[in-house]
């Protein structure tokens, strides 16, 4: 077992070759848990580098299980742990971005900290996780969205869960999902639930390359586009979104977030279901906004007033609702 203590103090900022290293040695099963334990509270205490989450997402996506994608790509996901408990946007918005025809390769897990993740809603709706997982290159290619499981996608995160869960509090690994999709997308929209944190987060993000993409976070502490307050958006590439984001940029209202509280897997499943039948309302709204930052990110709307109409078009239509047919049946 490798000993920590042979490493640069977790107190003080790692190397990029130290970092490397050691997420290298705790993936590969090199390092007893205690010291795992230690050297992730540490790290979370002190604030982690954007060199270490950079490094601890390229030791993730060097032993992960990949997919093809199609040119243009996008991930739409949050890093979740926000605390506010809201349906599940980023999966709705997942959908009619597919459906106006940006390939999307939405990955996802369970929920860890909410009442209902992405898997667990789309489960409810009728998706076969099994089914679509062993199918998402060709889901992916052919219908343009596919579910990327990230318990299927990353088997050398198998032992660090339940040590995870031991922890009790945010580490580094929570802020991983968005920067290890297994289809290597080089366009996203990410959330996290930290606004002060969004900078670091990018710098992290621009390290191991994408074309276009976003940081955003609602000043409430939001891992997506808030319609209450203004969010905070890091560009990185040809985004094209400006750095702060109301609801009124894309012609939208506002609404409390306790008007899109969530529940467990059927509670979510029912309201997304409802939005794509072409109900108003806040969720539909706080799709519309997250969506239109996604197309924009897409080059698929040229900004997000424009993006915002082309998702509600894409929602009255009946496609997003169509292609949610078409996927569980596939």
């Amino acid at each position: 077992m490798t000993n920590f203590t042979l490493l640069p103090d977790p107190a003080s900022p790692l190397a990029r070759e130290s970092a490397a290293q050691a997420f290298a040695d705790i993936l590969d099963g090199k390092v007893a848990e205690p010291e795992i334990e230690r050297f992730l509270i540490d790290l979370s205490v002190r604030g982690e580098t954007s060199i270490e989450i950079a490094e601890a997402a390229r030791a993730m996506r060097a032993r992960l299980i990949p997919i093809s994608a199609p040119e243009g790509a996008i991930d739409v996901c949050g890093t979740g742990g926000d605390g506010h408990h809201t349906l599940n946007v980023s999966t709705a918005v997942s959908l009619v971005v597919a459906a106006a025809g940006v390939p999307v390769a939405k990955h996802g897990n369970r929920a860890a900290s909410s009442k209902s993740g992405a898997a667990d809603t789309l489960e409810a709706l009728g998706l076969d996780l099994d089914r679509a997982g062993a199918r998402a290159e060709e889901s992916l290619n052919e219908l343009g969205i596919a579910f990327l499981f990230a318990q299927a996608h990353h088997p050398s995160l198998a032992r660090i869960g339940p040590l995870r869960r031991r922890i009790g509090r945010r580490t580094i690994f929570n802020l991983m999902g968005p920067l290890a999709n297994p289809a290597h997308v080089r366009r996203q929209l990410i959330g996290i639930a930290r606004p002060d944190y969004a900078p670091i987060y990018a710098e992290a993000l621009e390290q191991l390359g994408v074309d276009s993409a976003a940081i955003v976070s609602g000043e409430e502490g939001l891992d997506e586009l808030s319609t209450e307050h203004a969010s905070v958006v890091v560009s990185i590439g040809s985004s094209g979104l400006p750095k702060r984001i109301t609801p009124e940029d894309a012609g939208l209202p506002r609404h409390p977030l306790v008007a899109i509280r969530g529940g467990g897997p059927e509670y979510n499943a029912l309201a997304l279901h409802h939005l794509l039948e072409g109900e108003p309302g806040p969720y539909r709204d706080a799709v519309l906004l997250n969506a239109a930052a996604a197309l924009v990110i897409a080059g698929e709307a040229s900004d997000l007033r424009a993006g915002a109409e082309e998702a509600a078009e894409t929602i009255d239509k009946g496609l997003a609702k169509a292609l949610l047919a078409c996927w569980i049946a596939f």
